[in-house]
């Protein structure tokens, strides 16, 4: 009977440590949507908005593994605090901002921005279900009406398209004055009109007799 217990207690532990082996985390990051989910084998789900790579800073395609957990982290290059900071390749993170407001649309330089309850959150189950065990998945692309910068690109359109409008203007007027101009012939005519000066009034100079030597 003891036997059959142990053999039973040990079966029991088996598939115990089993199921905790196949307990697995999956992050997609859903960038032309920006939000995130989040689902475990152990039944969590989460959806969370986020901020990826802005115009100029695209977030990296792929599928990753965690690579490294920093729960405080500030970037030296970009100035920055990366609070719960999931590193899945290279300098490239997945962290919490207090850029909350910008969440929803491209805001980061590449990695991707949580509120930092919800950084926090994907922090301890990284913890609890371990790197080998976690997968990251980033696809897709922001569009250009969710670009942080399109506003401001637009300004910068409109700016150029005054200028050129301006320069258009600009020529108008130099040719409509090169038209008004009086022509070679009807300033030679009114050159011509002119009083003679005298013999020997400064500056005269007779138009024939004996050449320049």
């Amino acid at each position: 009977m003891s036997r059959l217990l142990g053999i039973l207690a040990f079966l029991c532990a088996s598939f115990a440590g089993l199921a905790s082996a196949e307990a697995k985390l999956d992050v997609r990051v859903d960038i032309a949507a920006q939000r995130m989910s989040v689902t475990t084998s152990d039944g969590e789900i989460h959806n969370w908005a986020i901020s990826s790579g802005r115009k100029g800073f695209r977030s990296p395609n792929g599928v990753y593994r965690p690579t490294r957990l920093e729960r405080s982290w500030y970037s030296r290059k970009y100035g920055g605090a990366m609070p719960y900071s999931v590193f899945f390749r290279g300098g490239y993170a997945i962290h919490g901002t207090t850029a909350v407001g910008a969440l929803g649309r491209p805001a980061s330089h590449g990695c991707i921005r949580l509120h930092p309850a919800n950084a926090a959150k994907l922090f301890a189950l990284v913890k609890k279900h371990g790197s080998g065990n976690t997968r990251i998945a980033l696809n897709g692309a922001a569009t250009d009406n969710l670009s942080r910068f399109a506003k401001a690109s637009s300004g910068s359109k409109h700016k150029i398209a005054k200028a050129k409008l301006k320069t258009q203007k600009a020529v108008a007027t130099a040719k409509q004055q090169y038209r008004e101009a009086p022509t070679w012939g009807e300033a030679r005519g009114q050159m011509l009109l002119r009083p003679a000066l005298p013999a020997g009034a400064l500056g005269f100079q007779p138009t024939a007799g004996p050449a320049w030597r």
